[in-house]
């Protein structure tokens, strides 16, 4: 649990995102052996999609966290600098 500047707590499932994190660099570690071993460019593409869904679900999970502790406690607080980093996350996020 991390406190930020504002003093409010993070709460962060971390070894979900770590674990998840983990599988995604065992998947681009795949698409860099096949791009160097010369494999089937759609096969590349099939593994490289696999590590794009990996860290998209990785962000769901730190988002969805997010919303629910940090966002639900600076909504509570009135820390809108919280609400703002949010929604500027969520857009680069989310392209």
């Amino acid at each position: 649990m991390v406190m930020s500047e504002k003093g409010h707590s993070h709460h962060h499932n971390t070894k979900a995102v770590l674990n998840r994190l983990s599988r995604a660099i065992g998947h681009l570690e795949s698409v860099k052996r096949m791009v160097e071993e010369e494999k089937d460019c759609s096969e590349v593409l099939i593994q490289l999609s696999a590590v794009i869904a990996a860290l998209n679900n990785t962000g769901k999970v730190i988002l969805k966290d997010h919303i629910a502790h940090c966002i639900v406690e600076a909504w509570e607080i009135g820390d809108e600098k919280a609400l703002e980093n949010m929604n500027k996350a969520i857009d680069r996020f989310i392209k």
